[in-house]
This record gives structure tokens, C-alpha cells and sequence, in this order.
């Protein structure tokens, strides 16, 4: 693919375009934000209001003319999107697992936005039974998600829930699978997937949400045929710092409820399936400073804990004894170059997620003579992980492996024989040859000496002589690893000669635990200035220029995009921010938007003045200046609940009056989504293409 150049025309053409244009501007109605002694001035705090038609007409004003800006690219966006869904198998299957008597299957026919979940008795060849076509229930409703599903032990009931609004508050339905009754009883603003059945397959557990928090913060039993206003509270979380969550462990026996304080904290309590009735038990309790993770295994537990371990260690202690540290026992120490990650547990093995230089590892140890080994892969990036193993008495492994060239595959792997079976490669249609693309990984020495990893993949024949267009993405946040891993729609873009960048800063955990810790809290400003640096070593190295380089993130993400700009607005061509998190003083200063309590581990809690002191100098909202930015474009969801609409409003209003460029800045609202942008698999695509069409038409690309 010929290498994109952007002529003096292109330059020219686009310049008149945007002036062309009159940009819709918001009413400044300034506000008054005063604590520790310092007051900041809010001249958009008032387009918090959803229900204020003068807000919905400044959205919608936005929308109109991004569409007027990028008329010239319109066929393009349309092109890339079908060129994109062009490579989708529309008809397609996932590899089928099994748990208790069934087989279980996602199908996807042809033309459909919708997963269709269904099984199969005894055998692969037994009749198929269709538990949700999500086609038929999202008739209706311009946005649909179900947020998980789980059989009763008899095989016969199901819990389910479904949002159709996007703003992650659930409605929890039971279905008889036999006959296809869904029962009377609906329970609403529950958390997706915290559900659970106990073993007499009539009672279950849910977490309940605050519909303004949007925390889960009470567990509730129920029983079928019950009226759900009289459902019995078991739990509540009295600490709005902590997230919730309950799921039904491996081994069947017990129920737990999981409170996470953001990577502080953890705390389990645990209920014997067979007696839902008696009451929920602590695992250990909760102590600042210790995470863990348990596993249940015949007569004890496995225990993964960062107790004197900051990469984490594993242990076990016996069912009974585990309120008693002492009596737990190290099974893996801690490595200061290995950051255990997860674990699984098997009837005579155990498999370990470890992370070691960035990059993922699978390790199976046979529980009886406890030999281990590695799992090989062979790619200098990539992803890999154990996949979803409900068998409990099996000698397979089911994984997953990716790499930025090499698809998404599934596999099974004997722990004993040591063979592995390729179950399934997602088939990418359109011609794609893994061969014509080539992926590094290099490493940026940033400004305190720290080495940043880069995962990089482009199209053979591209040139490293500066003249390639690059697309640079990062998150840095929550411990949260951006993987190397395949996506068929950035084809489009290898394609036209872009080279993709991952840079895994830090905020997350790709080298381990201190790489989180020195990206959050008081160290928060290392992920911008590893972004910004690692933006500097890939023009240094003639990966790119500035005036063909462009960034993209996404929520906390995209706060990193809006501190980039701040720092470094010269190094970009064009900046995506998608749904960003940008007005972090005032956000995290009010506790009645949905979870920001929880977040103040990550941020820091701004009533205390260091806290405020420094999330104020980089907050990007609060540090938007009178200088040059790149061209942007910002895009958020009506009903987002995990990053609220106004922020990214509110950021680009005050964009519009300090800027002292000509470049475009472009404000996308989707109106009927939320945090995820649209729902289906094709729908979203169009958001792809949108970003896809503002980045090529900056390069004069608009066919």
C-alpha cells in the first residue's frame, strides 16, 4: 500500500472548509466553585442538565456540524464502515463448552447486531434449544445489551438481565428453558452478571444498585414465585468506596459476595450453596493495603494476596482455618519480575496467569507431582489467557491467544499429554493475509529514566522514514493492561499506510504492580508524560512526524488525551478522545454522581488539599490555556454513566473560546448510548469509522 502524503492542496481545501463553518458556542453562565481557599470558575457547570432543552439543542447543534465539517469525508465514512463490516463473518459461531449436561454456544446469522445464545444436550449433535435471540428482544428498543446469564443446577431456570437505555442499571428476569416462560417477577437497577443460583434451584442472589451512584451496594436473596418487594437483604455494603460483586465459585459449593475498595482493599464472604438460608460468612476481613483472591479446591482454599507480595503470592489454607493467617502455607512466592496475575483450578492441575516484561505467560502445574510448564507462543507481542473453564474434573485447558497480526484463536490444551488443539481462528474476511503485516516491540526511555514498552504493527513495504502516518493509543489507568492484541477494523488503517502504536504506560499493570502504583494517585502525571515521551522516541526513531502522528484513548483514557494536549499540543496532527474523563476536580468533588466515591483510590479524594492541589494542575478541563491545539475530535454518549456527557461538552465549550488555532474541534453526542457507544456489533462500527474518517481526512484522504 503506497505510503500517504498530504499535498499543499489537501491544505489549503481543509483550511477554507473548517473557516467555512460557524461552530455552534455554548452561553457562558459562570459559576462560583470555591474549597481549601481557592475558587475556580465554571462557565458551563449549568450543561449538567439533561432535562434543560437549551442543553439537548447544544448537543444536537455539535452533532449537526460535525456532520457539516466532515461532509467531504461522508462517502468515506460510509466505505470504511462497510469495508469493516465487509470483514466480519456475519455467520458465525463460538467454540462450544460444556458445563454439567449441556453444551453451551454463541451464535451470530446473518445480518444480525445480536448474539443468540443456545445449547445442546448429551452431544454436539443433539437438537439445539435457543435460550435468548437477542434480535428478537431487542425489537423495539434502539439499544439492547444482556448483561449475562446463569443456569440453575437442575439445568432448567435461568437468570438473565437486560438494559435497553445504556445506562448499566439492569432488569433481572428468570426464564424456564424447558417450556420458555419467563416468569412473572422482574427486578430492576440490579448489577449486570452479580447473580447467582443456590443448589435447590429456587433461590438466588442479586446485587442491587443505587440508581444514582450506580453502585452495587446490597445483595438480596430471592425465591421463584415470590413477590421480589418482599426479598430478603443478606448484605450491604455500608462503605460507598467499595465495589461489589457475587458470582457462584467453581466448585459449586459455596456462593460469594467480593467488596473491592479500587485496588486497596478486598473482602470475601462466602455462603454454602446448599443452605441459602443461613448467613454469609467472611472469608478474611478487610485490611488496608490486602487484595486477595480465592479459589476453592476439595478441603481448602487457594489464596492469591499481595500480603507482604506486591507482585503477588499464592497460598492455601484449609477449609475452616482461614480466618488464621498463620495457617496459610506459600505455594508461589512473590517475584519481584513476575506480577501473578490470576489462576485457575483443576481436579489435578493448576494454572497460573503470570505476567513477566509485559507480557502475558500460562503456567500449568500438575497437582500431583508438581512439575510445571510454560506455554509457548512465540510472538514478540501478543495476548494470551486462560478462557472461560467451568469443568472442574477435566485434563483440558481452554485458552485464548491474539496477537496484533494474528487473529483471536481458541484453544484446548492437554495438561497431561502437553498437546494443544486450535479450536477456532476468527476468519477475517475481505483477503486478509497475517503475513503482509509486521508487528515490534521497542522501548521508550522516558524523562526519569523509566523504559516504556511500545507494541507496534504496520503493513509490509511501510517506510520508517518519518513519512507514515501513526496511530498512537494508550489507557494507563485502574492496573488496567492494554494488550497487543487483533482487531480486524484496524485493518483499515494499516491499509492506508498508518502504523498502530500501543504505548503501555503506566497506570496499568503490563510490568507488574509498581507499574500501576506510579501511574495513580500523587504519581498520576507519569502515564501523560510516558504518553508524551513515548510520542517523542517514535518521531525520533522516523516512525512518524508530528504532522502525521495522531493519538487516541478512551474514558480515562481520554483523560490522558486531554492532559496531552495540554503538555504537548505540538506532537499531534490529531487527537480522538473518546467519552473522556476531563473535568476530574469537579467530578470527584461531588459524591452524588454515579461512582465517584470508589474512584478516589485511583484519583485521589480532593477534599483533601494535596489531593485537590495536584489533580487541579493537570485536571484538563481546569488547564485548558490560550495556546494552539491540535484538531480534535470528541465524542461521549446522552446516557453515559460511567463518564457523564457534560464533561467532554463542557471541555470542548471551553476549547472554543481559548483555542488560538484554526484547527477543527468536533463534539460527537450519540443520543441514544451510553459509556460503550452504540449496542450491536455492526452499529459500533460506525463510531470506528467516524474516528477512521476525521484522522484520513487531516491527511487529504477522502475517498
Amino acid at each position: 500500500m503506497k505510503t500517504i502524503y498530504l499535498s499543499i492542496f489537501c491544505l489549503i481545501s481543509l483550511h477554507s472548509m473548517t473557516n467555512a463553518q460557524t461552530a455552534p458556542k455554548a452561553n457562558p453562565k459562570p459559576k462560583e466553585l470555591s474549597i481549601h481557599g481557592d475558587t475556580r470558575v465554571d462557565n458551563y457547570y449549568y450543561l449538567n442538565d439533561r432535562e434543560n432543552p437549551e442543553v439537548i439543542d447544544y448537543l444536537k447543534a455539535e452533532n449537526a456540524y460535525l456532520d457539516q465539517v466532515l461532509a467531504p469525508v461522508k462517502t468515506l465514512r460510509e466505505k470504511l464502515f462497510e469495508e469493516m463490516k465487509g470483514r466480519i463473518k456475519q455467520q458465525d459461531q463460538s467454540v462450544p463448552y460444556k458445563e454439567g449436561a449441556y453444551y453451551y454456544q454463541t451464535n451470530f446469522v446473518q445480518g444480525g447486531e445480536y448474539p443468540i445464545y443456545v445449547r445442546k444436550k448429551g452431544s454436539l449433535t443433539a437438537p439445539e434449544e435457543v435460550m435468548f435471540d437477542c434480535n428478537q428482544l431487542a425489537k423495539g428498543h434502539s439499544y439492547y445489551n444482556l448483561g449475562g446469564y446463569e443456569v440453575s443446577d437442575n439445568d432448567e431456570l435461568a437468570i438473565f438481565c437486560e438494559d435497553t437505555v445504556s445506562r448499566r442499571l439492569y432488569t433481572l428476569k428468570v426464564k424456564n428453558l424447558k417450556t420458555g416462560q419467563i416468569y412473572p417477577e422482574t427486578i430492576p437497577n440490579v448489577e449486570a452478571g452479580d447473580f447467582a443460583w443456590a443448589a435447590d434451584n429456587k433461590t438466588l442472589f442479586y446485587v442491587k444498585k443505587d440508581v444514582k451512584t450506580l453502585l452495587g451496594y446490597q445483595v438480596y436473596r430471592h425465591t421463584l414465585g415470590t413477590d421480589p418487594k418482599k426479598d430478603i437483604l443478606v448484605y450491604e455494603e455500608k462503605d460507598n468506596q467499595f465495589y461489589m460483586g457475587l458470582y457462584r465459585m467453581k466448585s459449586k459449593k459455596y456462593v460469594a459476595i467480593v467488596s473491592d475498595h479500587n485496588g486497596v482493599t478486598t473482602e470475601y464472604r462466602l455462603l454454602d450453596a446448599s443452605k441459602p438460608m443461613s448467613e454469609f460468612a467472611v472469608f478474611y476481613p478487610r485490611e488496608r493495603g490486602h487484595e486477595y483472591d480465592i479459589q476453592h479446591y476439595g478441603n481448602k482454599f487457594y489464596v492469591r494476596t499481595n500480603y507482604k507480595a506486591e507482585n503477588y503470592r499464592l497460598m492455601e489454607v484449609t477449609e475452616g482455618d482461614q480466618a488464621k493467617r498463620a495457617s496459610w502455607k506459600e505455594v508461589i512466592p512473590h517475584r519481584a519480575d513476575v506480577f501473578l496475575q490470576n489462576m485457575d483450578v483443576f481436579a489435578n492441575h493448576l494454572v497460573l496467569g503470570e505476567r513477566k516484561e509485559g507480557l502475558t505467560k500460562i503456567r500449568v502445574i500438575n497437582q500431583k507431582n508438581k512439575e510445571d510448564k510454560y506455554l509457548e507462543f512465540g510472538e514478540p507481542a501478543y495476548v494470551a489467557g486462560m478462557s472461560f473453564n467451568p469443568e472442574f474434573d477435566t485434563n483440558i485447558l481452554r485458552y485464548s491467544y491474539a496477537s496484533l497480526t494474528t487473529p483471536g484463536s481458541t484453544f484446548d490444551y492437554n495438561m497431561d499429554t502437553k498437546e494443544k488443539t486450535l479450536l477456532k481462528q476468527q476468519e477475517v474476511l475481505g483477503g486478509f493475509n497475517k503475513d503482509n503485516y509486521v508487528s515490534e516491540r521497542v522501548y521508550a526511555t522516558v524523562r526519569d529514566g523509566v523504559k516504556v514498552p511500545i507494541s507496534l504493527v504496520y503493513r509490509k513495504g511501510t517506510k520508517k522514514d518519518g513519512s507514515a502516518p501513526l496511530l498512537q493509543y494508550a489507557y494507563g489507568s485502574y492496573g488496567s493492561n492494554t494488550e497487543p492484541g487483533f482487531g480486524s477494523g484496524r485493518l483499515s488503517l494499516l491499509d492506508r499506510g498508518f502504523i498502530y502504536a500501543i504505548a503501555h504506560i503506566r497506570g496499568g499493570q503490563e510490568m507488574g504492580r509498581k507499574w500501576y502504583e506510579d501511574g495513580k494517585m500523587l504519581k498520576k502525571k507519569n502515564t501523560f508524560n510516558d504518553f508524551v515521551d513515548c510520542s517523542k522516541f517514535l518521531i525520533e526513531n522516523k516512525y512518524t512526524s508530528p504532522d502525521k502522528l495522531f493519538a487516541l484513548g478512551g474514558s480515562a483514557g481520554g483523560l490522558l488525551m486531554g492532559a496531552v494536549v495540554n503538555q504537548a499540543p505540538e506532537l499531534y496532527r490529531g487527537v480522538v478522545a473518546a467519552v473522556p474523563f476531563v473535568d476530574v476536580v469537579t467530578t470527584m468533588l461531588d459524591e452524588t454522581i454515579p461512582l465517584t466515591t470508589g474512584e478516589w483510590e485511583e484519583w485521589g479524594n480532593p477534599q483533601n488539599k494535596p489531593y485537590y492541589e495536584y489533580m487541579k494542575s493537570y485536571s484538563p478541563y481546569d488547564n485548558v490555556t490560550k495556546q494552539a491545539y491540535p484538531n480534535m475530535l470528541v465524542t461521549t454518549g446522552l446516557h453515559d454513566s460511567q463518564v457523564q456527557y457534560w464533561e467532554p461538552a463542557k471541555w470542548v465549550a471551553k476549547l472554543r473560546t481559548m483555542k488560538t488555532d484554526n484547527n477543527q474541534l468536533l463534539l460527537h453526542t450519540n443520543m441514544e448510548a451510553g459509556h460503550g457507544g452504540a449496542s450491536g456489533r455492526f452499529e459500533a462500527l460506525k463510531e470506528v469509522a467516524l474516528e477512521y474518517a476525521f484522522m484520513l481526512n487531516l491527511l487529504g484522504v477522502q475517498q
